[in-house]
């Protein structure tokens, strides 16, 4: 039994989106079916921590809103219906979102 090829069967292509930035499109263009696996939401100062996440400028959700310093996985496991994803993020968090994105 091989390990690494076990795990790499199921390895997702990841993005960063750094704190502070606006409607990071995640992928290069992103398009209608790109698919959120998870994003996984580093807070490092709570008052400050807001995380959103939008289809293509429809379906605004706010993932994460003032929350406690730490590591916070989300999962999604979502296509997207509009268009990309982009993310948001406040002074206080970033975030690495994994999926396969256009």
């Amino acid at each position: 039994f091989n390990m690494t090829a076990a795990n790499a069967t199921f390895a997702l292509p990841y993005e960063h989106v750094a704190n502070s930035v606006t409607g990071q499109v995640l992928g290069t263009t992103g398009a209608k079916g790109d698919y959120l696996h998870r994003l996984i939401v580093t807070v490092n100062t709570a008052a400050t921590s807001t995380v959103s996440i939008i289809d293509g400028g429809f379906s605004h959700a706010i993932v994460r809103a003032n929350t406690a310093i730490g590591v916070y996985p989300i999962e999604f496991n979502s296509f997207s219906q509009n268009a990309g994803w982009s993310v948001t993020t406040g002074a206080g968090a970033e975030v690495l979102a994994m999926g396969n994105f256009t």
